[in-house]
């Protein structure tokens, strides 16, 4: 096939993604509305950042985009794994536990699960106990037990795969495992690593049950402007005690200044609906010239999406290697790189990363990494323009055996 015939037999899947970024677009212009955000807010503020109005309106629409009480905003939040550690860490106390749903967290979550004298949850006494997902679905029968038994202080969800061969958990998958939770352990608060999920489909976390979500704005929410920064949204009581934990228990959002303008974070919170579905979109393209060529997409390109991300199985290391090796070669920045495995911070394997991104590392711009282990898997996601990505699935089609 042609990349024309095969982005013609993606027709329905690239109507489903326009539908639901034009859904997601009037939420966003609504929320902007209802705050009266204007270009005051795009000022920058110095020292303690009292009425930071940027930082505290920016907040407000999130808050609002995600249907939750209350949300913490700011550059200062690191990446998705600081947000998440943050939230974590706001609400967990000693002998507490936690309970993962959705099986054992991403890599660069480790350390902050179990680090020695590290300052990690396990040094602090708090209890981690997880639950595998049985062919990707929550097992219900064995949260009964464990819920019942436990009565966890935080259940967790993560929402996007990680480094494994499962797909991304849709929202009316999230809004079962909610239901349940509550319904059993209805105290326990549920938090959602929402990390590559945001406005890729109509409904947020927040909406089916979760209490918390969180994420990073180099990713989907920050539509691919933001230059750096984190997110955590939800139930007013959970985000005071986080922004305890983010500045102090005397603080809390009361200060963080940003020597810079909020415009970017407003802006690219204004272009994510549209960008997410460039990436979603994207992705099916690859995805299907992959599978033209032979190799498993997880999810296929005729299963529905529930995040920006997809995988290629290789079986192969050096077929990994370069299938990253082409995505840096045709990427705008840094194109006559070569990426190679290295000892990535935070992973427990060499990691082979492609991100050719005008934002360092930014995974809603398009890249690709994967773990240096069987069965050499590439994940990539993004894509700021369907155009780039198609032009980079032609070469595919060309030189991938």
């Amino acid at each position: 096939m042609t990349i024309n015939e095969i982005e013609k037999s993606l027709e329905k899947q690239f109507s489903v993604a326009d539908d639901v970024a034009f859904f997601n677009q009037k939420k966003v212009i609504e929320a902007f509305r209802e705050c009266r955000i204007s270009n005051t807010m795009f000022s920058a503020s110095t020292g303690y950042g009292y009425d930071d109005q940027g930082r505290d309106n920016l907040a407000r629409v999130f808050a609002k985009i995600f249907k939750a009480q209350s949300a913490l905003i700011s550059p200062i939040i690191t990446c998705g794994t600081h947000a998440i550690s943050m939230a974590l860490f706001g609400l967990l106390r000693p002998g507490d536990v936690m309970l993962s749903i959705s099986g054992m967290p991403y890599d660069t979550l480790t350390d902050t699960l179990f680090g020695k004298g590290n300052g990690s949850l396990e040094d602090f006494k708090v209890r981690f106990e997880k639950i595998d997902l049985v062919s990707d679905e929550f097992d219900f029968d064995q949260m009964q037990k464990k819920l019942k038994k436990l009565k966890p202080k935080v259940v967790y969800i993560q929402r996007s795969k990680g480094y494994t061969s499962r797909k991304a958990l849709s929202i009316d998958q999230i809004e079962k495992a909610c239901a349940f939770v509550k319904k059993i352990s209805p105290k326990s608060c549920i938090l959602v690593d929402n990390c590559y999920g945001e406005f890729v489909e109509k409904k947020e976390p927040i909406e089916v049950g979760a209490d918390v979500v969180m994420g990073s704005l180099i990713k989907n929410a920050g539509g691919g402007i933001a230059p750096t920064g984190g997110y955590i949204a939800g139930k007013a009581e959970a985000i005071d005690l986080i922004a305890k934990r983010f500045t102090c228990p005397s603080l809390g959002t009361e200060v963080g200044s940003y020597e810079s303008t909020y415009r970017t974070f407003f802006q690219g919170l204004f272009m994510a609906p549209h960008t997410v579905a460039q990436a979603v979109k994207g992705s099916l393209l690859i995805g299907k010239v992959m599978e033209e060529k032979g190799y498993k997409a997880i999810p296929s390109t005729c299963e529905s999406s529930s995040d920006i991300v997809r995988s290629i199985v290789f079986g192969d290391q050096e077929k990994l290697v370069k299938f990253v090796q082409t995505i840096q070669k045709y990427s705008p920045i840094d194109s006559f790189a070569v990426p190679m495995p290295w000892d990535m911070p935070g992973y427990n394997d060499q990691v082979i990363m492609a991100a050719g991104t005008f934002v360092s590392g930014s995974s809603i711009e398009l890249s690709c990494d994967g773990p240096i282990r069987p069965p050499y898997v590439a994940y990539f996601q993004g894509g700021l323009t369907y155009e780039h990505v198609k032009m980079v699935a032609e070469k595919l089609l060309e030189i991938i055996d």
